[in-house]
C-alpha cells in the first residue's frame, strides 16, 4: 500500500528531525549553562529523555489514527482502541520491550517494525551523545 508507505516514510523522517533539532538546541544550550557540569549533564537527559517522548507519542498518534481509519490494518489483543494504549503500543515498540500484549495486523506491522529500528537508533544516537557530554566533563576535572 503506497500511502501506508508514505505515512512510514513522513514519521520516521519527523522522529529524526526532531531527535536531531534536540541534540543540536543541547549542544548550544549546555555549554552556556553557568552551572556545575554534572548538572549540565542531567539536562542533557532530561533533554533526550523529552525528545523520545515526543517521538513516542508521535508514531502512538500515528498507530491510533491509523488504526481508526480502518485502511492500514489494526491492532489486536490487549488493546482497547484509544490513544493512550496506541501510546502504550508505541512506547514498547520504540524501545524495543515489545510485552507482545498488542500485536499490530495488517500495514501497521510494518510501521511497528519500523519505529522499533528508528527508536533503537535515536537511543543510541542519544546515548552517544551523553558520552560526549561526560567525556567533556571528565576532561574539566583532571
Amino acid at each position: 500500500m503506497i500511502l501506508a508507505f508514505f505515512i512510514n516514510s513522513f514519521l520516521v523522517a519527523a522522529a529524526v528531525v526532531i531527535h536531531y533539532e534536540m541534540l543540536r538546541l543541547l549542544s548550544i544550550v549546555i555549554p552556556k549553562l553557568q552551572i556545575k557540569h554534572r548538572l549540565r549533564v542531567v539536562i542533557g537527559v532530561y533533554g533526550t529523555i523529552c525528545a523520545h517522548i515526543v517521538e513516542v507519542w508521535l508514531f502512538g498518534i500515528a498507530f491510533y489514527l491509523m488504526n481508526n481509519a480502518g485502511l492500514f490494518g489494526s491492532l489486536i489483543g490487549n488493546f482497547d482502541g484509544s490513544l493512550l494504549d496506541s501510546v502504550y503500543f508505541s512506547f514498547t515498540n520504540y524501545t524495543t520491550l515489545g510485552y507482545g500484549d498488542i500485536e499490530p495486523l495488517g500495514a501497521m506491522r510494518f510501521l511497528a517494525g519500523l519505529e522499533a529500528i528508528t527508536g533503537l537508533s535515536l537511543i543510541t544516537w542519544s546515548a552517544s551523545f551523553m558520552f560526549m557530554e561526560m567525556t567533556k566533563f571528565w576532561e574539566d576535572n583532571q
